[in-house]
């Protein structure tokens, strides 16, 4: 693979210092740490907790860079209302976020409430466009199975094509995982090459984001030659070395 892999990547940090067990200060020297890192090698995106874009902005800002600058809504479980969405998603806009990843109420729609996660994607989907925000859909692969990998990618395409039109297309992803979703044997699920190329066909024209699973820059290469246009991952920087990792989200 001869193209730049750094523009691929949204380098990825999502712990809080309670997850960590360290205090908030220390828990911003890596979010520092994780911002420059980007800066330095000209990663597509840093993907942030909201409470760090105001920091993550200034430094961006302070270096002249292009990275762009993300967040995450709902997160992890994706169970709040659609209300409570938007309001976060508008937060989230007030602090410059360029791409906003937003996790679906997965659960409700597995449990059949179709027309509720149609509303969830059409509101969300529209409140990102209308403010030039490109929103990225969080599925949760893992937690789903083929059939409703392929319904719930149907769902989403065919909710912003009706609506917002094939020209929105560019600015809708689906995305596999979050990397917080435990499978009963209490390991992480995320992309699978299999998931993934479900993703690819059912979503198009929308693009697909992998995160989760992508450990090395063997598995970041089959990603991305399968067709995958935004890797979301911790280890952008040892894989772009040429190290592998356990730690992939």
């Amino acid at each position: 693979m001869k193209q730049n892999i750094a523009s691929f990547f949204d380098s990825t940090y999502l712990s809080t210092a309670q997850q960590l067990n360290i205090t908030e200060e220390e828990n911003l020297e890596k979010v520092k740490q994780v911002v420059l890192e980007a800066i330095e090698h000209q990663f597509k995106l840093v993907m942030l907790r909201q409470n760090h874009l105001a920091e993550a902005k200034r430094m961006i800002d302070e270096k002249n860079s292009q990275v762009l600058l993300g967040t995450v809504i709902d997160f992890p479980l994706g169970q709040s209302s659609c209300k409570d969405k938007l309001k976060e998603i508008q937060c989230a806009i007030n602090s410059q976020a360029d791409d906003i990843d937003v996790v679906v109420d997965y659960n409700r729609f597995k449990d059949g409430h179709i027309s509720d996660i149609k509303q969830q994607v059409f509101e969300c989907t529209k409140l990102c466009l209308n403010n030039g925000k490109t929103i990225k859909w969080i599925i949760e692969s893992g937690a789903l199975t083929d059939e409703e990998i392929i319904n719930i990618c149907y769902l989403i395409k065919d909710t912003v094509i009706q609506n917002f039109g094939v020209k929105s297309a560019h600015m809708v992803f689906v995305k596999s995982s979050t990397g917080f979703h435990s499978l009963p044997n209490g390991q992480c699920s995320g992309a699978t090459l299999d998931s993934i190329r479900l993703m690819l066909k059912h979503a198009w024209p929308l693009a697909v984001k992998a995160s989760g699973g992508i450990r090395n820059y063997q598995d970041f290469e089959a990603i991305i030659s399968a067709g995958v246009k935004r890797v979301g991952t911790s280890s952008a920087l040892k894989i772009v070395q040429g190290e592998s990792t356990i730690t992939d989200y």
